[in-house]
């Protein structure tokens, strides 16, 4: 059986006797042809049945409806609620969403951060969960309608959004100080991330205010994962770790270390106080529950579209600016005063 190809606009352009050109065209409603031509083209299209492709007709006007959005993975449930937040906020906007999972690794960063410059998608929403070299900030300088969501890429000079980080380690300072916490063990990511910098700077802040700077902020640097938070959980444990509280400054570095104290017999908050970071997870349904500072992962999501779709790029000027979304904190039965 040979399968049948569907005609094209060079097949419709040589059955009503005009160029390729002046058909694209007329498709796409930019030409204004006499009338014994529109009639030849319309004739030419019926007899055919020649059906627009809609995607080709959206590239040779210089779009695709289409924004590409690249995260490290999807698995974690705090990117899985971004991403759904991003693709809700597309389809009412009636846009199509690219998605890429980097694994986090640079060079399959620096693949998707291509699809721009190659007019793949109309504009690009990026997170990354490590570090630069500066490789991502160059190439994003070269690029236009990209967004820098989450995490910073220093040196990039696109715009950005961020949850307000200091913040959020202010609350969590200022909860466990009124506690009567003096000595806290911070336990979050690379320590060059905008993230883990931020939360620690603000717990250290509420701390030393709170307790006339006599206050302790013990730090460990590694991943936002559960891996990490077990490994932790046992290092705190062989050091026999003399902080009164910990706080966890992911969902995932939170769940690994209730897995540990649980296994280990240590009580939450009857042996040690415990705060996190994110509440996209279900923290809410571990004995206790924990106590949390809560990002708006969701508007996160919503926001970082529409601060795409608003941007005037051509009058847009690069600089160091960003935006900050309000985070709050959900008290639950995780801290109590210092056991010792």
């Amino acid at each position: 059986m040979v399968k049948r190809t569907m005609p094209s606009l060079k097949d419709v352009a040589a059955a009503a006797g005009v160029s390729v050109t002046t058909i694209s065209r007329f498709v796409n409603g930019s030409l204004d042809l006499p009338h014994n031509t529109k009639k030849r083209i319309e004739d030419a299209i019926t007899t055919l049945k020649y059906v627009p492709n809609p995607h080709a007709r959206r590239l040779s006007m210089g779009r695709s409806d289409t924004i590409g959005l690249v995260v490290p993975e999807i698995a974690n449930p705090f990117f899985s609620t971004f991403v759904a937040a991003v693709e809700q906020a597309a389809d009412e906007k009636k846009l199509a969403v690219s998605l890429h999972a980097t694994l986090n690794r640079p060079g399959r960063e620096i693949e998707y951060l291509q699809l721009i410059e190659r007019n793949h998608v109309d504009g690009l929403i990026f997170v990354t969960n490590h570090p630069d070299d500066g490789a991502l900030a160059n190439l994003i300088n070269r690029s236009s309608k990209v967004i820098v969501v989450d995490e910073d890429i220093p040196g990039s000079k696109a715009p950005k959004l961020f949850c307000d980080n200091d913040h959020g380690g202010y609350l969590a300072g200022l909860h466990l100080a009124g506690h009567g916490h003096r000595h806290v063990l911070f336990i979050g990511g690379d320590e060059r991330m905008i993230s883990a910098r931020r939360r620690f700077d603000g717990v250290m802040r509420a701390l030393r205010e709170h307790h006339a700077g006599l206050a302790r902020v013990d730090r460990y640097a590694g991943e936002y994962t559960i891996n990490y938070g077990r490994q932790a959980a046992l290092r705190f444990l062989e050091e026999r770790h003399e902080a009164t509280a910990i706080f966890a400054s992911s969902d995932e570095i939170a769940i690994g270390l209730l897995e540990v104290f649980k296994d280990r017999g240590v009580s939450v908050p009857g042996d040690v106080s415990m705060i996190g970071f994110d509440d996209v997870g279900p923290l809410h349904l571990f004995a206790p529950p924990l106590t949390v500072i809560r990002q708006p992962v969701r508007q996160l999501g919503s926001r970082a579209l529409e601060l795409l779709l608003e941007t005037n790029w051509q009058e847009w000027k690069p600089s160091a600016s960003e935006e900050l979304l309000p985070v709050e904190i959900v008290v639950r039965n995780s801290v109590a005063p210092p056991a010792k």
